[in-house]
């Protein structure tokens, strides 16, 4: 995932121009900001424009009194993962073992995770941070791409950055002082980090996407458990033990403080899965998570205690369909899996405890399962028939959470569930399907087929409504959050469209969102940003769509096979906004795309400098 900086206008000038006081707007006498705005950048049109990383939109800003400035935006790189950074031994996307020894690859060359996710840009007592997200490795430092288990790992231990980030005061311009590598050793490493948030109390939310460390003895779809324990333990464990599965799979908060030393914790009680991302509600205690992959499910935490998420309750969604037309529309029902603490989890973990130790797990046949048993689908189209032993019930609602949703009568057939963004104005969250598939279509034998949809390829960014007073439907219990969904649907602007291949390749309609990923809603805008992780469009885009107009603009377009990652979205930091947007895994081409214009690009793009960037240019929204 990538992002590119903007060039920024200075707020001395700003001001001038628009009559304001450098000290902010909306104060006594001054005109606060009415509504922002922005103009579209064009579908690229030549190898040269579809090889890069770019913005040509301008924000349009109206304020209070009239007046309405543009504010050309513009894409800015901090660095590639492949950069030496403030003076560092090591690249940037340098990957360790866990004594913070820098891993080598099979050809001796330094280990380097090309693929930069989530970003969190936050401000610390007055000194700026960025916390980002490696997510894996995609290719070989030397060149060869994808590594094959004949010679190397299906994946390596990733982990995160701690950039320190100085602002030029004049003109808002970002660049880093110095970086080093967050060390997750107190907990056992880190695996796979997707998207992420950044909490009210001001610290970041992480992520383990755990595909290659699900566990069933007897499926072989998980195939990859093997490999993925065999990573940890040999690369950064360096064989000192050997990886407990159960121990990945979780949400990670890493706390910076103003030296830039950091705390990192696992969240134990906010249960395991795929997650692409967690994102806590205004109320501090509520959060979502997106669990990606197929045959999913909708998680929802409440906290026991606000901007405290060691303790809580673990719920999760059932799709109760009233429509299936334009991405469908459902009321959300929910279903208690189970409370608890990190301390309690991780102690259960620690204890040895094993997938045969929670279930008794017998083979289907013919779609039924013996006496007893529950046929189930969760994270894999494969049956399995499952019964929870006696004393194990925690066990299994916080390590093998989609399995005990499904025993208890929650959906697990949602697809590819990305990002998550929350308004708290209008009470809606914004939750990115990135393709409506396989399981959230109608399929033949399914244990339950609660969502029963039409395919869409190339997604739909889905609305929630929000409200109080939401009871369980396994024990009739009032949960404690006025954040619960209640009922979800699509807005008509958010719902991507198929198409044959055109000219360039593009599968998907390039005037629609295809395959979003990222979300971010910028409440000073009024805006939900959207960043597309497409093999739909040759060149994904970042979007921002106004939900009061109902306007969706194309503001960034990406090198071509680049998936926009680290979307975050700051509408003031010390005078200035910025769109923190990285990139990563540039040049990986759609196979649609025409051989000829493949050769073009190929000969274009650097796929080993994907980006870590803002788009800038915007004055602080207040």
């Amino acid at each position: 995932m990538n992002k590119r900086l903007l060039a920024l206008f200075p707020l001395t000038a700003v001001a001038a121009a628009v009559g304001l006081s450098v000290t902010g707007c909306g104060g006594d006498g001054e005109p606060a900001v009415v509504s922002v705005a922005f103009t579209e950048t064009p579908v690229a049109a030549t190898s040269t424009d579809m090889s890069k990383t770019y913005t040509t939109s301008v924000a349009k800003v109206t304020y209070g009194n009239g007046v309405t400035k543009d504010f050309p935006l513009s894409y800015n790189t901090l660095f590639s993962l492949q950069d030496k950074v403030a003076n560092n031994a090591h690249p940037a996307g340098q990957l360790y073992d866990h004594k913070m020894n820098p891993l080598m690859d099979p050809y001796g060359k330094p280990l380097v995770a090309e693929t930069p996710d989530a970003n969190s840009l936050l401000n610390v007592d007055g000194n700026l941070f960025l916390v980002t997200h490696l997510e894996y490795d995609w290719i070989l430092s030397n060149g060869a791409e994808s590594y094959t288990t004949a010679n190397w790992y299906s994946r390596a231990p990733t982990g995160m950055l701690l950039s320190g980030i100085s602002q030029d005061k004049n003109s808002g311009k970002l660049s880093v002082s110095s970086q080093k590598p967050i060390d997750f050793s107190s907990v056992n490493g880190t695996w796979i980090n997707c998207f992420g948030s950044q909490t009210p109390w001001n610290t970041h939310l992480g992520s383990e996407e755990d595909y290659d460390l699900q566990y069933n003895p007897l499926s072989s779809s998980y195939k990859t458990t093997t490999a993925g324990v065999k990573s940890m333990t040999e690369l950064y464990f360096q064989n000192t033990k050997t990886a407990n599965p159960y121990h990945y799979g979780f949400i990670p908060e890493v706390t910076v403080s103003k030296d830039g030393s950091t705390k990192v914790v696992k969240h134990y009680a906010m249960s395991r899965g795929t997650w692409e991302m967690a994102k806590v509600m205004p109320d501090g205690k509520t959060a979502y998570m997106g669990d990606d992959g197929t045959h999913g499910l909708m998680a929802m935490f409440v906290a026991d205690k606000a901007n405290d998420l060691s303790a809580g309750t673990i719920y999760a969604a059932k799709w109760n369909q009233t429509s299936d037309a334009n991405g469908g529309v459902a009321n959300l029902t929910w279903v208690k899996l189970g409370k608890s603490t990190d301390a309690e989890i991780k102690a259960i973990i620690d204890s040895g405890v094993t997938f045969s130790s929670i279930f008794d797990a017998v083979a289907a046949s013919n779609g039924t399962c013996a006496s007893g048993y529950t046929r189930v689908r969760t994270g894999t189209t494969s049956d399995e028939c499952l019964k929870v032993k006696s004393g194990m019930e925690k066990a299994a609602a916080f390590l093998e959470t989609r399995r005990y949703a499904a025993l208890l009568g929650a959906t697990t057939e949602f697809t590819k569930m990305e990002g998550i963004a929350v308004n708290a104005k209008d009470k809606k969250a914004y939750m990115a399907i990135s393709a409506i598939r396989d399981s959230m279509t109608s399929m033949t034998g399914e244990p339950a087929d609660h969502i029963k949809l039409k395919k869409v390829s190339s997604g739909a960014t889905y609305t929630i409504d929000l409200g109080t007073g939401q009871k369980t439907i396994n024990g009739g219990e009032t949960i404690a959050s006025d954040w619960v969904g209640t009922k979800m649907y699509v807005e008509t602007a958010l719902l991507g469209k198929d198409i044959s291949a055109d000219a360039n390749g593009n599968t998907a309609d390039v005037t629609k969102v295809a395959n979003t990923d990222n979300v971010f809603f910028s409440e000073k805008m009024r805006t939900l940003f959207i960043g597309e992780d497409s093999g739909m469009h040759v060149n994904n885009y970042v979007w921002a769509y106004n939900v009061d107009t109902k306007k969706l603009v194309r503001i960034l377009s990406s090198a071509a096979g680049a998936e926009n990652t680290g979307l975050q979205v700051v509408d003031d930091m010390n005078g200035y906004a910025y769109i923190m947007s990285n990139n990563q895994h540039w040049g990986d081409l759609p196979s649609a795309v025409p051989a000829n214009l493949k050769t073009e690009l190929e000969a274009k793009i650097n796929k080993f400098h994907a980006p870590v960037g803002y788009i800038g240019g915007m004055p602080a929204i207040k």
